[in-house]
């Protein structure tokens, strides 16, 4: 098959191969967002006399049944389509025929595709803000539920000082839901207009109105100078990303302190069965399997953030194929937050702890003692410090 843009000769399948990558399985996820973009741009088109009456309504209504018979499954995107926004153009102008191929004015592939990628990052940031307050709601409940529960606080992997389930799980209730406004910073970057700055040097001599896609598609503003555009690729991503990293890094220690806990030698806490996977030699093990994943998940975070930031690190300025190469780190990093996300949201909902099994020890109290000290006979914290740490050692 003849691409769009090939010029006589078809593309050798090798470099097809290569070129398209994982694009074409990637783009599944843009197609409804490119269809919306496509809209935008076409109401312009039209509204700047570009566009008949009947070629808009035709160019409307077959990307509006382009998108529905997407979403049902009846088509997918293949290698010799390569992305989304071939795939709908094609599909659009065997469909509508010649009015299909007029859609594409004053516009690339390069700012249809971020505007598509812009679109799908502020409702994937929406949908992870709350994704990662669901996490927070539910500590708030094991805490309510379980809140009065002694446990010991730990310093160096010591007993340090006296804690409880309310302490433990507001501590990270409360550095989740900041995450969750982390998250909802980034969309400030992907909320700039891309739209009419092409491939990176705008459409000159066409007259164009970019104020006009900015209201319909909803960003807060027109990426100005169109320069400004490609020089900005990777920023809205690497943003999203790092803020998803903290919200990982949050989980991991979450999951790094059940884990502990759910040790025999600790048994602070019981998780049901159905949470926890058996072993292939072992009939007596329960595994944890949940919670080393989650763990193992801050790496999976991290790595794609390194992949962002380091495309475009040393690119001159305009478009670079390179670029084409973040989609996956990115795509994997909301995937593997969401999905963590909601497992960990499941998983302490149906957490228990059993304080049958905690024990403090004494010198937990150390501090305190020491501080009664200070308030009781006016003393400096340095000689109540020594005075408790002796009592402390003629016990032993």
């Amino acid at each position: 098959m003849s691409r769009l843009w090939d010029k006589g000769e078809a593309l050798d399948t090798t470099v097809l191969r290569y070129t398209a990558g994982e694009d074409h399985r990637l783009d599944e996820r843009l197609v409804g967002y490119d269809v919306r973009g496509s809209i935008a741009h076409a109401t312009m088109l039209h509204q700047q006399k570009f566009l008949t009456d009947a070629d808009f309504d035709a160019i409307v209504t077959g990307l509006e049944a382009l998108a529905v018979s997407h979403a049902a499954g009846d088509w997918h995107i293949g290698l010799e389509d390569e992305d989304a926004h071939t795939a709908l153009e094609r599909r659009l102008t065997e469909r509508i025929g010649e009015a299909g191929k007029r859609v594409h004015l004053g516009r690339s592939r390069n700012d249809q595709l971020l505007t598509a990628l812009r679109l799908y990052l502020l409702d994937a940031s929406q949908q992870l803000e709350g994704a990662a307050k669901s996490v927070a709601d539910a500590l708030d409940a094991l805490a309510k539920r379980e809140g009065k529960t002694a446990l010991p606080g730990y310093t160096h992997m010591q007993q340090a000082m006296p804690s409880s389930v309310a302490l433990w799980a507001g501590g990270f209730a409360t550095e989740i839901r900041d995450d969750a406004a982390g998250i909802a910073s980034a969309r400030r970057r992907a909320s700039k207009n891309p739209l009419g700055s092409a491939a990176g040097y705008g459409v000159p001599g066409l007259p164009i109105d970019r104020e006009s896609t900015r209201k319909q598609l909803g960003f807060d503003e027109v990426q100005e100078p169109v320069t400004a555009v490609q020089i900005s690729r990777g920023k809205a991503e690497a943003t999203l990303v790092f803020e998803l990293t903290l919200l990982m890094q949050d989980l991991g220690r979450l999951a790094a302190d059940l884990l502990l806990f759910y040790t025999q030698e600790f048994a602070f806490v019981s998780l049901p069965n159905n949470l926890t996977t058996g072993s292939s030699i072992m009939p007596q093990k329960r595994n944890p399997d949940v919670l080393e994943l989650v763990r193992g998940a801050t790496a999976t975070l991290q790595g794609a953030l390194v992949e962002i930031l380091a495309l475009p690190a040393k690119l001159p300025s305009g478009y670079q194929r390179d670029l084409q190469r973040m989609k996956g780190p990115l795509f994997r990093a909301i995937d593997v937050a969401n999905e963590s996300c909601a497992v960990m949201a499941h998983l302490v909902d149906s957490l228990k702890f059993r304080p049958e099994n905690i024990r403090l020890d004494d010198g937990i109290y150390a501090a305190e003692r020491a501080n009664e000290l200070v308030l009781k006979e006016g003393i400096s914290f340095r000689e109540a410090y020594r005075r408790v740490g002796a009592e402390i050692a003629k016990r032993k």
